[in-house]
């Protein structure tokens, strides 16, 4: 099987490249190769494949808030065109979307039915990407996820251990619920569903997240104790720790139709954890 990945240095891009199973070759295009403010440059780069993943998008969240036509580009006419392009050549096209597509109310895990209501820019331009491929009408997958770490890239994990060895404490809140997803477990989950497509498997629209759900301020504290790092972690509420763009509340996300689909159970953040904290001691 070959695999055209859109992206080289996100997190989920980078797990692809170093998770490439036995009898897939994957072919990696960068911003230089593609870049998603040009939605045609991106649907002509897709060639010679048998199955498409993206794995590029506009990830700043607060960001976007100023920059929400942009945004929208990269994370809705960017995807949009690949899904069609795709549809035109009869290849799977996998796409990863995100749990911001829901308002976070609520305590019950998001299902894929049901109604999205994003909270901000970012949300809305993640929609447009989704609504744009599935309108497409080819063989699609979105793979909604929550809360993406790895040892690379800027992301949660990395942002407490840096503070957490200089400080001996912090706040973090405790009223955002979800799934941490690592990174690697994503790349796996995408390879799987990717090859199952190409044996003609539909896709749809899934979810993927990390085990058990817990609370930003819950996975601070196993990041510092699993790390030894003596910062005491303070729950605060989202109230206190006001950001440009509202974070949802509820990013608990069921992914029993991913399971059932495709074998893959949901994650164990704790043990994607112990690996990232490896691969960190390693490279220190």
């Amino acid at each position: 099987m070959r695999v055209l990945v859109f992206g080289q240095t996100g997190q989920v891009a980078r797990e692809l490249a170093r998770r490439v199973p036995p009898g897939v070759s994957a072919r990696f295009l960068g911003r230089a190769e593609a870049d998603l403010m040009d939605s045609a440059a991106c649907a002509a780069a897709i060639v010679g494949c048998d199955a498409v993943i993206n794995a590029a998008a506009w990830t700043a969240v607060d960001k976007a808030e100023a920059e929400e036509a942009a945004a929208t580009v990269v994370n809705g006419a960017a995807p949009t065109a690949m899904a069609q392009r795709c549809a035109e050549l009869g290849l799977p096209f996998l796409h990863i979307s995100t749990d911001y597509v829901f308002d976070g109310t609520g305590e019950t895990p998001f299902r894929p039915d049901h109604p999205t209501a994003p909270l901000g820019a970012y949300g809305r331009s993640k929609l447009a990407g989704e609504q744009g491929v599935q309108a497409a009408g080819g063989k699609t997958l979105i793979l909604r996820t929550s809360w993406v770490v790895s040892a690379h890239g800027t992301n949660f994990v990395k942002t407490m251990l840096r503070l957490g060895a200089t400080r001996d404490s912090l706040t973090v809140v405790a009223d955002q619920i979800g799934g941490p997803t690592p990174a690697a477990a994503i790349a796996d989950a995408l390879y799987t569903a990717a090859a199952a497509m190409t044996q003609g498997a539909p896709g749809g629209v899934h979810h993927f997240a990390g085990a058990p759900d817990t609370s930003w301020a819950g996975f601070a504290k196993l990041i510092m104790a699993r790390a030894g790092l003596a910062c005491q972690i303070t729950d605060i509420p989202s109230s206190a720790y006001p950001t440009l763009a509202r974070r949802p509340l509820n990013s608990r996300l069921d992914c029993t139709s991913f399971t059932a689909a495709y074998g893959t159970p949901r994650p164990d953040w704790r043990a994607g954890l112990d690996d990232i904290l490896q691969e960190l001691s390693h490279a220190a």
